[in-house]
């Protein structure tokens, strides 16, 4: 999931002759693109930095972007020049266009300890957390919520929800998927009854709730998880996600290895380690979401009380792939009008 910003500066270049990449006190570097959530004061991404360097006395630089979409964009301009060694926080949604860019290599990892809805079988990606999207709802503010998605575009406008630019945010693209597995054919005319719900739409996920627990709209596209973050870390039920009838729009989120980063024994390492407890023990409690993989101790009772969806709703990574810039156009002339 996704706001104190930490940024890393990017990996000193390797030299034209291919020489490895060492931190100023002389240990092998790992550069990791992610998204800002993670590397986080309050994120998985310090803990997972100090523990994954204890192991491999190693440095580990976090280079972030806004969110996941802003990852594989920057991936694309960057190319063949990029500094990444690993991409973490790309989803299902776009693993299919970012396979196309010819930027990323096996990860190597045999039998990985991992578990998704669904299964998992990839050779390139593999997934470190998942969760479902959900309009979280501050219940101070409304009483009865939306109980469809169908409700949410068409209730009171006077209602306000923050959403999140497909562009640019893995969010955003789900809502976006969300309401294509919902409406098919007739997703414009819903988004145009919804955009007047609509209080703004922002770059990534961090910004709309920002203004949504500001109390700037009483709504907020986000995740069923979120609700545990406020009952944990504030002891507080105040804001809750809505569960729509039509099901819940899963994501999975996922990390690769580039091929810059392929002949670095580094990334496969981190890749084997994002498997384990010393990964996955950071993610329900910084990232709130569902472990993907093994960890050492039970989730928070708080997880019990969230929203279970049922139905889970989800395109092919293929499917999103043949059709995101279709849809997103589609998405973009409706809410520019």
């Amino acid at each position: 999931m996704r706001t104190t910003i930490r940024f890393f500066a990017a990996a000193l270049a390797a030299s034209v002759f291919s020489l490895p990449v060492f931190a100023q006190d002389g240990r092998d570097t790992l550069t990791v693109y992610t998204y800002e959530s993670f590397t986080a004061d309050w994120g998985p991404g310090p803990q997972v930095e100090k523990i994954f360097e204890a192991e491999c006395n190693c440095d580990l630089e976090f280079v972030s972007v806004a969110d996941g979409v802003a990852l594989l964009n920057r991936l694309k301009l960057e190319g063949d020049r990029t500094e990444a060694d690993v991409v973490l926080g790309l989803d299902t949604n776009l693993t299919a266009d970012a396979k196309a860019t010819g930027l990323f290599a096996p990860h190597g990892v045999e039998a990985p300890a991992v578990e998704v809805p669904g299964g998992w079988s990839d050779d390139v990606f593999l997934p470190f957390d998942y969760g479902y999207f959900a309009v979280v709802y501050d219940t101070q503010a409304i009483e009865t919520p939306p109980s469809s998605l169908k409700e949410l575009v068409e209730g009171d406008p006077e209602q306000k929800i923050v959403i999140q630019d497909p562009r640019t945010s893995t969010p955003g693209l789900g809502l976006l998927l969300w309401m294509k597995a919902v409406y098919g054919d007739g997703s414009a005319e819903a988004w145009a009854k919804l955009k007047d719900r609509v209080l703004t739409v922002t770059p990534g996920w961090s910004e709309a709730y920002g203004l949504f627990t500001s109390g700037e709209a009483p709504m907020v596209l986000s995740y069923t998880t979120s609700p545990a973050y406020h009952m944990i870390a504030e002891d507080t039920d105040r804001y809750q996600a809505a569960k729509f009838s039509e099901g819940h729009y899963l994501q999975v989120e996922v990390a690769g290895i580039t091929t810059h980063g392929a002949d670095n024994p580094l990334a496969k390492a981190l890749m084997e380690f994002m498997t384990g407890p010393g990964f996955q023990d950071a993610i329900p409690e910084a990232n709130w979401m569902y472990p993907a993989g093994e960890t050492s101790k039970p989730l928070n009772p708080a997880f019990d009380t969230l929203v279970k969806p049922d139905d889970t709703l989800i395109f092919s990574p293929e499917e999103v792939a043949e059709n995101r810039k279709a849809w997103v156009d589609e998405w973009l002339s409706v809410m520019s009008d």
